[in-house]
């Protein structure tokens, strides 16, 4: 098992990080004019080619992956390329704020998975504060969901994210433990890079021939939200799925204000209070998991 360096005394802190790095990622998607898979693509392989200088120097780690894990990071990379495939897609169908309805299922979906996969259990303090804050989300979704067929369609492609990106995070929470996070961001990353230039080209999605400023959105996708999936990675070797997943009911909140503050897009009294709500719960349920965290960590110390 590979763990780098002693855990963070804080896992509140490293997880608010995140949320802020990936608020950004609906912005620069609504800034694009580019298909889904493009934006998408590019966004993996920048990302790949950004981390190579830290990944060359603990190149020998490769050679300690065994066929059975290669197995499992390639799954992660499909997930995870299937991920913003799809969520990317819901967002050029619906609002930052409307997409939010259905991401807000993801900690239920990962704690139902969880419980399938690696029979974690939760307790009734977490399911509460959990509830608190997906009826927050709920309520910011709300309040500008529009209901044409256009966007029942993002709605679908949203939730299909959702489970992606579960499935993504439940195999980096067994795989991550055996290599350090450089190595499974990288492997992770540049496999999803693979497969969604193997889907554009198959599908005819041009891969070149995009002005400017879309190659500096690429680039920015790259590098301010993709941080939240390395600071994810490094956090799964000392918290479950279940808990990234709720800090993540943050991103809904930071998007919306940046979409109100990048893109005009308005906020409703709903929303607001929404927010509110999701704060709340988000909050609460990290204090629980900052002491368990910090229990579990003395417990260590005294074996």
């Amino acid at each position: 098992m590979v763990r780098e360096g002693n855990a963070p005394k804080s896992i509140a802190l490293p997880l608010v990080i995140s949320v802020i790095a990936i608020s950004f990622s609906a912005i620069f998607v609504k800034w694009s004019d580019s298909p889904a898979t493009i934006s998408s693509m590019y966004r993996m392989w920048f990302a790949a080619l950004l981390m190579i200088p830290i990944v060359w120097a603990k190149k020998e780690e490769f050679k300690k992956i065994s066929q059975r894990d290669w197995y499992f990071l390639l799954s992660s990379g499909l997930f995870l390329a299937l991920h913003f495939a799809l969520w990317f897609g819901s967002l050029k169908l619906t609002t930052v704020a409307s997409s939010t309805i259905i991401l807000a299922l993801q900690p239920v979906v990962a704690v139902t998975l969880g419980f399938l996969v690696y029979k974690e259990r939760t307790t009734t303090q977490a399911i509460t504060t959990m509830f608190i804050a997906v009826i927050g989300a709920i309520m910011i979704g709300w309040g500008d969901l529009a209901l044409s067929g256009q966007a029942i369609l993002g709605d679908i492609l949203s939730f299909l994210s959702v489970i992606a990106v579960v499935g993504y995070l439940l195999i980096g929470q067994n795989v991550v433990k055996k290599l350090s996070h450089w190595i499974y961001s990288f492997t992770v990353f540049l496999i999803a890079a693979v497969a969604l230039t193997l889907y554009n080209i198959v599908t005819g999605v041009a891969l070149v021939g995009y002005e400017s400023s879309e190659w500096g959105i690429f680039l920015l996708l790259a590098i301010v939200p993709t941080i939240s999936h390395v600071i994810n990675n490094w956090l799964l070797n000392y918290v479950n799925t279940t808990t990234i997943s709720m800090s993540i009911l943050g991103e809904p909140v930071g998007a919306s204000a940046l979409a109100l503050i990048l893109l005009g897009e308005r906020l409703s009294l709903m929303q607001i209070a929404g927010g509110a709500i999701v704060l709340v719960g988000v909050f609460f349920f990290l204090i629980q998991q900052q002491r368990k965290h910090t229990h579990k960590e003395a417990a260590m110390d005294h074996i």
